[in-house]
């Protein structure tokens, strides 16, 4: 019997330290974090029942780090934290001692150590002991600051993560097969291309102070010392009564944040530490936690039984994805129809078959539907052999770097490739037409009622057809046409931008404005023969003149626009400016607006005024626009450290006047 046990436990060793590896080093996603959790939970009882760790197991180590590049021994090991799904295991851990509450951010761990104010190097967690030296790759990565005012010797942990919004997109416009954010981090950290990395758009956010030369002992002063050199890190809170009615208080409104999404970026938990610094170095090792250094708290996902009906194949990009549609279930307050399956080999890691299949769901870390167990197959999956958009045959691509098979479509003008386009036509800074998100659009173009910028105005005849679609209704129908019908009024600066016009965003599109008016703007773009007509305007130059004139001379451009024409109104913005109280100045607008209807009311003001907007902060910036003028926010502090004034809404006003809104 105890020889069975063994081998039992050597089996899931083998099978967590593989999906582990997978997990860190950006490879294919071998099982869920709900199935690691409980295989893991299995082999530590089994651990504890027969008295016996074997080698290699993951409950006393850490998995290594297969990161291509130099390896290095970290100067403070960064072991991992002990975790439980018990508030009662938080407050007896916290005795009673004030401690901190913050995300467990869902991304790789990065130590940063910086001397005499630079930079020196960037290592990944590896096996907390040994990692990769990344250093190379600092300048791609949000966050990690090259120079700060602080010259001793310091040393910094934080998390590599890329948001959810960022992470959608990438997978969009790439068709490449990452499961979640975490995997894309994680893969991005062994490019060598720092180009392609940047393009990522991960972020590096510091968690703790590992070490500094000044006396700083309370955890709370040590993340302002971060501050006060420039980091935004985790978002974390005080605790100083740790009791179980204090905990349940604090996570019931952090986990509401999770269920809300008010967090951009991934978490799978939350983390607690205390505030004595000094005290929590004094714990012991157990494998390899320290006892003091914090405790993970992760969420107890629930499950539930259900029925697939079919599986819909949902194609953005280039890639077409299996999605479950299942007999509805309750999950954490909200009623579940669909999941995602990501792939063929997630599909068939899960052994997933046709109508009547027996699937167990929850609902991941609080927000995403998944699929983690087949409990009984019926039937089998079949593949679609053309685009379920436009009809052109399918193609199974296998990753070079993962092995994971995808579905792609071979029709390179497929209109579900043209999903980012159409993104941006309906946004807030395009046409504003609320309601209509990128998944929304997805499900349209999957419909086949997409296929140029015009069909989205002519949602309205599939009025009833959309109130019968799963998870929309008639509500959700009447507001779609309600949407719609408020934005067939558009400003001319909008529409451009809207028209997804390479090298044209909406700074392009002003200057391009401020030098003729709409119908002129057109009527030149079409008409001339010379692809730098514009280069002169201030701004613009010969590259981005020919990216407008190039798109203006292709037939199929044109009369999409004469057909969306047909149905919008659209507004010509002041061309000169009419008053002068901003001439001269530059200012740069970030966050939300309270007095103006949105940021771009406030940027046509202030060019009207003879001012100008930038996208960030510069030398040559005059004001910073930020209603939250005491937040730690990059643009912020970059305009503290620049020493630029940053004014709120109303200084703004107050300052330089505004017609037809009272201060």
């Amino acid at each position: 019997m105890e020889e069975n046990k063994i081998a039992q436990m050597q089996e899931m060793i083998t099978r967590l330290n593989d999906a582990a590896n997978a997990y860190y080093n950006g490879q294919g996603e071998v099982m869920s974090d709900y199935e690691w959790d409980a295989l893991f939970d299995k082999l530590r009882a089994l651990e504890n029942e027969t008295g016996t760790v074997l080698p290699d197991s993951p409950t006393h180590r850490v998995s290594a780090d297969s990161t291509p590049g130099e390896k290095e021994a970290h100067e403070f090991p960064a072991l991992s934290l002990a975790k439980t799904k018990k508030i009662e295991d938080l407050v007896k851990w916290a005795d009673g001692r004030p401690i901190w509450l913050s995300w467990k951010l869902d991304g790789l761990t990065l130590v940063v150590t910086y001397d005499n104010g630079r930079l020196t190097k960037v290592v990944t967690r590896g096996d907390g002991h040994i990692g990769t030296n990344i250093t190379h790759l600092a300048g791609a990565i949000q966050g990690i600051a090259l120079r700060i005012k602080e010259k001793g010797h310091l040393v910094i942990r934080g998390e590599c993560v890329i948001s959810y919004a960022d992470f959608n997109q990438f997978i969009m416009e790439s068709g490449e097969d990452y499961a979640n954010p975490r995997n894309l981090a994680s893969g991005s950290l062994t490019l060598k291309d720092v180009d392609e990395v940047r393009r990522r758009h991960l972020h590096w956010i510091p968690f703790t102070l590992v070490y500094t030369e000044h006396e700083i002992v309370s955890w709370g002063d040590r993340m302002d010392f971060l501050k006060e050199n420039g980091f935004v890190c985790v978002d974390h809170e005080y605790i100083e009564h740790p009791d179980l009615a204090a905990m349940q208080a604090v996570i019931g409104r952090w986990t509401k944040k999770v269920t809300d999404q008010e967090n951009p970026y991934p978490v799978d938990g939350l983390v607690i530490g205390y505030d004595d610094t000094a005290y929590a170095a004094t714990g012991s090792v157990t494998g390899h936690h320290a006892t003091r250094a914090g405790y993970a708290f992760k969420w107890a996902d629930e499950s539930a039984e259900t029925k697939l009906d079919h599986v819909e194949w949902s194609c953005a990009a280039s890639t077409i994805t299996p999605v479950a549609v299942f007999e509805p279930v309750d999950l954490e307050g909200t009623v579940v129809r669909r999941a995602s399956l990501c792939n063929i080999s997630e599909c068939e890691r899960l052994g997933i078959g046709s109508k009547g299949t027996v699937l167990e769901v929850i609902k991941a870390n609080k927000i995403i539907p998944k699929v983690i167990h087949v409990r009984k197959i019926e039937g089998k999956l079949d593949l679609p052999q053309v685009c379920p958009v436009c009809g052109a045959p399918t193609e199974i691509h296998v990753s070079e770097i993962s092995g994971t098979k995808t579905l792609r479509c071979t029709n390179p003008d497929c209109d579900a490739k043209k999903l980012r386009k159409y993104a941006r036509f309906v946004s807030k800074a395009g046409m504003d037409i609320d309601g209509i998100s990128e998944a929304t659009l997805n499900r349209f173009i999957n419909e086949g009622w997409i296929h140029c910028n015009g069909d989205i105005y002519r949602l309205g005849v599939h009025h009833d057809e959309i109130a019968q679609l799963d998870g929309f209704g008639e509500k959700s129908a009447d507001n779609i046409r309600a949407a719609i019908e408020k934005a067939k009024t558009v400003t001319d600066s909008r529409l451009i931008y809207a028209l997804s016009i390479p090298l044209t965003g909406p700074d392009v599109a002003n200057r391009l404005l401020q030098y003729q008016p709409f119908q002129q703007l057109i009527k030149t773009a079409e008409t001339s023969n010379d692809p730098a007509v514009f280069s002169q305007v201030d701004g613009i130059g010969p590259e981005k003149s020919a990216a407008f004139v190039n798109w203006f001379h292709q037939e199929r451009n044109v009369q999409d626009l004469q057909d969306l024409l047909s149905m919008v109104t659209v507004e010509d913005t002041s061309h000169t400016a009419s008053g002068s109280l901003c001439q001269g100045l530059t200012f740069v607008v970030t966050g939300d607006v309270h007095h103006y209807k949105n940021r771009n009311e406030l940027k046509a003001y202030i060019a009207s005024q003879g001012g100008k907007v930038t996208g960030s902060v510069s030398k040559s910036t005059s004001y910073l626009i930020n209603n939250d003028v005491n937040s730690t926010s990059s643009k912020n502090q970059k305009a503290k450290q620049l020493g630029i004034p940053i004014l709120s809404e109303d200084d703004f006003i107050a300052r330089f006047g505004t017609p037809g809104i009272s201060g």
